[in-house]
């Protein structure tokens, strides 16, 4: 039986989900095969957002009948098959390149309509697919890229991820979501997940239960980005079977659901509804739903590593290691990513692990092998010790593709990247995360320096691509946003700022000390100082 809709008789919804009552978002797999007969112009524009259920967003310009895709990897771990069915979509529909994402997923752009079914029948074939990958429903689930190989794991998180996704994916309980839905399943204690920015997240944590400690769960829900983020809070339960796991995720994402709002996309997303609610009551309904469960036990966590794993690490099985790769920006060709496929199977067991820092890992390579296995010459194009501008810069899709983003991002970032890393020698990585809009699929709230692309108006009145600064983000501990530093740097000066002012830090930084320590050291007004007198010189220059 249908479950009831509890907000159709709601006067004040948005067009978004008038539509929605109207015909289920899934339905759009039965439409694209009669689209890709009769080819894009026979794609009403009220339909496009349909699209988005599966996978797909119309990439611009908007009337050349291409897409930008997405393709779900839960916790970034892929078989060999799987890695190469998508190098060879990469290569036959995608002009040769992929990405990859700072939620472990596989995008492509420049994909034919006239081709999507033949793509999803390929993907079907070795276990992936496109559908919920964008649109109102659970998108991919992020977790721990070393699940089962990771000696800072309190478990292995793969069979949970496994029935957690299966338990969501193209149900039509869930399908119908106020905005899109993030989840994150990790028991790394260096909180790989990220879980403060997801909507729901379970975090590593044990409790003493019959006199035995015990591994498990705690649970955080509300996180999330754009432009108003919000930190995710904690519920008080720990949960330490799949059995709870599954209550949990289907008792909060039922009263998001049924209870989110859908009168403003813009204030869509779960971590409005408990703004508004207050986590208590939310955990009360929660309760409600789940029955009695056990209370909160003992955090986990002691760090964050951003989702760092450069270099050759021992893996919790002995005489095995797994090595961590540097893709700069997440973009390589289809013909790359085949190449680490084929090493992966000639050196490991076939898998290869995407990480929500847009890089790569190569699990399960014997000890013996590892320097054997170095030796190839991707390596060179793709370090696995990646200098501390490139290596740790992120970029979402940017104007290039994406409809909402108003500058470019991947091409602008690298450029930046590997001017600072010539011009600067420094002794610590800057997490450097760009954006083209508000949205931030490149997550530059969490970033020491977070950038966002906008418009600046000339003296002459033209719009030219300008960028504004973010200073001092990081999820360690309770997590904090990073702070926004007032004044538009026209893209033109942005390389030639950044360096003065991470030329400043270099040189009034304490030994090892991170650009986050620094940033609460010295403090935000005084870098926005800085800023204005950087600024200030460069405009003197100029006249």
């Amino acid at each position: 039986m249908a479950y009831e809709k509890v907000w159709a008789q709601n006067e004040r919804l948005n067009k978004n989900e008038i539509n929605k009552l109207k015909k289920d978002g899934l339905s759009i797999f039965d439409d694209i095969p009669k689209y890709a007969k009769n080819g894009f112009e026979s794609i009403p524009r009220d339909q496009y957002m349909y699209f988005k259920f599966a996978g797909l967003t119309v990439q611009k310009p908007q009337d050349k009948g291409l897409f930008m895709m997405r393709v779900k990897v839960p916790s970034g771990v892929l078989r060999s098959e799987q890695a190469i069915v998508l190098a060879d979509i990469g290569d036959e529909f995608g002009r040769g390149f992929l990405d990859l994402t700072t939620r472990q997923a596989i995008q492509y752009h420049w994909i034919p309509l006239e081709h999507l079914p033949e793509i999803f029948d390929r993907l079907k074939a070795v276990g992936l697919t496109t559908s919920e990958a964008e649109g109102d429903a659970p998108r991919n689930i992020v977790g721990n890229p070393l699940a089962g190989i990771d000696p800072d794991e309190l478990f292995d998180t793969r069979p949970i991820v496994d029935r957690v996704f299966h338990y969501f994916q193209d149900n039509p309980d869930f399908s119908n979501l106020p905005r899109k839905y993030k989840i994150s399943i990790n028991s790394n204690v260096y909180n790989v997940g990220q879980a403060q920015i997801n909507d729901l997240a379970f975090m590593p944590a044990t409790k003493v239960i019959d006199g035995k400690k015990v591994s498990g769960f705690h649970v955080l829900v509300g996180g999330g980005l754009a432009a108003r983020p919000y930190l995710a809070k904690k519920l008080n339960v720990f949960i330490h079977t799949a059995d709870e796991v599954i209550k949990v995720a289907d008792a909060v994402t039922r009263l998001y659901r049924d209870f989110g709002y859908r009168k403003s996309r813009a204030r869509a997303r779960l971590k409005y509804l408990i703004a508004d609610w207050g986590i208590k009551k939310f955990e009360e309904k929660v309760l409600e739903l789940t029955g009695p469960l056990t209370p909160a036990g003992h955090d986990e966590t002691k760090g964050w590593n951003a989702g760092y794993f450069y270099g050759v690490h021992p893996q919790k099985q002995n005489g095995l290691s797994y090595v961590g790769v540097s893709v700069p920006v997440g973009r390589l060709s289809a013909n790359d990513f085949r190449s680490f496929a084929r090493l992966a199977g000639a050196y490991g067991t076939g898998e290869l692990r995407t990480a929500n820092s847009q890089n790569l890992i190569l699990p399960n390579i014997p000890n013996e092998k590892t320097d054997q296995l170095l030796a190839d010459d991707l390596f060179k194009k793709f370090p696995i010790h990646p200098s501390h501008f490139m290596g740790y810069a992120v970029a979402c899709t940017g104007n290039e593709f994406c409809n909402l983003a108003l500058t470019n991002t991947k091409d602008r970032m690298r450029e930046i990247a590997q001017f600072l890393d010539r011009e600067i020698d420094i002794d610590v990585p800057v997490r450097i995360n760009m954006v083209g809009c508000t949205n931030s699929c490149g997550q530059r709230q969490i970033a020491d320096i977070g950038i966002q692309g906008l418009k600046l108006r000339t003296k002459d009145k033209q719009l030219v691509d300008a960028y504004e600064l973010f200073v001092g983000g990081s999820l360690k501990g309770t997590g904090h946003f990073n702070e926004r530093l007032k004044g538009r740097i026209p893209d033109y000066l942005l390389p030639a700022v950044l360096k003065d002012f991470l030329v400043y830090f270099k040189e009034h930084k304490g030994k090892g000390e991170s650009f986050f320590s620094f940033k609460n050291r010295v403090g935000t007004d005084f870098l926005q100082h800085l800023l204005n007198k950087i600024m200030g010189d460069h405009s003197e220059e100029a006249g």
